[in-house]
Formats: C-alpha cells, structure tokens, sequence
C-alpha cells in the first residue's frame, strides 16, 4: 500500500506532470535516487501508467464536441466487439466507453464544424455495425475535468 512519500509524490506528479524527477524530490522533501525508485515502483505495480499531453482541440480547429449513446442489436453474438473495433478506425471518436444498461456504447467525437458533423455522422458514424439505436448530445461547456485523485 501506498504509504504517505509515494502520496507526496502522487500529489506533486499529478498537479504538474512536467516536473523533472529532481523537482519532485526537492518538494516532496526526498532524494533524487529514493524519489525515482518509488516512481519505478509505482510504475511497475500499474498505479502511475504514464504521462500524457493536453490538447487544447479548439486550438487545433475542432469546434464541435459530440457524445454519442448507441444502443447496440445485441441479438448479433459478436455486436460488441464488431462496433467497438470499426469505431476504433474513425480518427475522430477520441473515446469510447462501454456501459451496462439501456445504452450500451458512447462515443465521444470532435469535428471542426457542424458541416464535417454532418460528413462525418452520415459516413462514418451511421455506416457502423449493429446500430439499434443512436442519441446525439451537442457538447455546450465543459464544467469540470479532472482527473487527479485525492490521494
């Protein structure tokens, strides 16, 4: 279990992920050579996957956020993994989550503009397996995200 330098470190890693391992000794008030083999350890037992970048999309030219709740024809054996992995080579669904429930699949889609939505939903979208169902919600504002747990 994690005890409370591995803590210290967690809470420093992930309110800035860009701090070298020196940086992160010194604030965490521990060596360099302790702070970087708990760092291994942590890494080696799956709790610290990795760092990755944040894109700002808008900046990019992607104005148009859309989640998609699909609800699958669940009467076909292999509806799940035939959807998941045709959504999987459309380069703008950045996610996909899998639910139990009414809803079985969301998507989350980026589009530079309602016009490469519409392309984009005809084409891509509606032409994947094993579609039963299919809700758009428009992204308006996002309140809150935030990934950094309160260790």
């Amino acid at each position: 279990m994690l005890d409370e330098i591995d803590r210290r470190i967690l809470r420093h890693f992930q309110a800035e992920p860009s701090l070298s391992t020196a940086e992160l000794a010194e604030r965490c008030r521990i060596t360099q050579g302790i702070c970087w083999r708990r760092i291994e350890k942590m890494q080696a037992a799956g709790i610290v996957e990795g760092q990755e970048a944040v894109i700002d999309w808008t900046a990019l030219g992607y104005a148009v956020e859309v989640s998609l709740r699909v609800t699958l024809d669940k009467t076909q054996p292999r509806a799940f993994d035939e959807f998941t992995a045709a959504a999987r080579q459309v380069p703008e669904v950045i996610e996909i989550q899998t639910f139990l429930g009414r809803v079985d699949v969301r998507l989350s889609i980026l589009a530079k503009d309602m016009a490469h939505y519409q392309r984009l939903y005809r084409d891509r979208i509606l032409t994947l397996p094993h579609i039963a169902d299919i809700e758009a919600l428009m992204h308006i504002a996002r309140v809150k995200r935030d990934e950094v747990l309160p260790v």
